[in-house]
């Protein structure tokens, strides 16, 4: 009796991590350099950060094209489908690291070195030496230069956004069960109503980026207060667009008759990186915008 082996499918040589690291360059580099020289209409950094985004999207492109076919051509094994499923959950952790380093970042701007720096021993030598009229409070409004800002209040754009988010794991929630029953109309629907509010959630950031800009002066220049508000905030949104591109993919694999009960790893991988999106910004927003 001939025991029965699975095969395991080994991918063919790619060129899309190399390209994927060049494009990370491109934006680390470009923006970068588009910070530096903000204001000034000097550099060429915005381009090369343009360069660099249409890099990553081409890459996201072809590697998902890739992986689609292989998948859909039945290249995959169970042992496959556990590789993936170990390499989505490390870099969810790997995620949860990066932001954990901003929030670390935080909480010792506020926690450790504004009392540190207000101290009964070491007032006096801020004062006199390195700011002026220091205030040990957070957040701080006021720069050494003088400059005043404002604080982003919870109200507001800052509160529809996390209702929105929060409907918006709801929303995917109940497209992953239709999946499960097999109801594609209510997984195309639900799944389309979980788009549409990602892209509300982006533009009304924008919003209030622009808003912070223009009417309360709160800007990457308005001391660590500004910094860690927008480097939050900000990669928090470009994680936001990463998952609303790929819950798009997904939405056009559902149309074209993509997954199934048995079938459906991609679409899991989609949800768990949408409801990790979603939990960083619960924290965000009450360690950032509310306390």
């Amino acid at each position: 009796m001939t025991e029965k082996t699975q095969v395991y499918y080994v991918p063919e040589q790619s060129p899309w991590p190399i390209v994927g690291a060049v494009g990370l360059f491109l934006i680390a580099f470009g923006a970068g350099s588009y910070v530096q020289n903000l204001g000034t209409g000097e550099g060429f950094g915005g381009y090369i950060l343009l360069a660099g985004i249409a890099t990553i999207i081409f890459m996201l492109v072809g590697w998902f094209r890739n992986v689609i076919d292989e998948s859909m051509g039945g290249m995959y094994s169970a042992q496959m489908d556990r590789s993936f499923r170990q390499g989505m959950s490390w870099f969810i952790f790997s995620e949860v690291m990066f932001f954990a380093a901003f929030f670390g970042a935080l909480f010792y701007a506020r926690m450790i070195a504004v009392p540190w720096l207000g101290g009964a021993s070491n007032n006096a030598m801020t004062n006199e030496v390195l700011w002026p009229g220091f205030e040990a409070m957070w957040p701080l409004l006021k720069t050494p230069d003088g400059t005043t800002t404002e604080a982003m209040p919870w109200q507001g754009l800052p509160l529809y956004n996390t209702i929105i988010l929060v409907v918006s794991s709801i929303t995917l929630h109940v497209a992953h069960t239709a999946l499960d029953k097999g109801k594609r109309g209510v997984l195309t629907a639900w799944l389309g109503i979980t788009i549409l509010l990602g892209i509300v959630f982006l533009a009304l950031q924008a919003e209030e980026y622009v808003y912070a800009y223009r009417e309360m002066g709160l800007t990457l220049a308005s001391g660590v207060y500004g910094n860690t508000f927008f480097l939050l905030t900000g990669f928090h949104g470009l994680h936001v667009t990463l998952g609303t591109i790929i819950l798009i993919i997904l939405f056009f694999r559902v149309l074209k008759g993509h997954f199934d009960k048995e079938n459906q790893f991609a679409f899991e991988a989609g949800s768990w990186y949408w409801h990790f999106v979603d939990v960083v910004w619960l924290c965000l927003f009450v360690f950032v915008y509310v306390l």
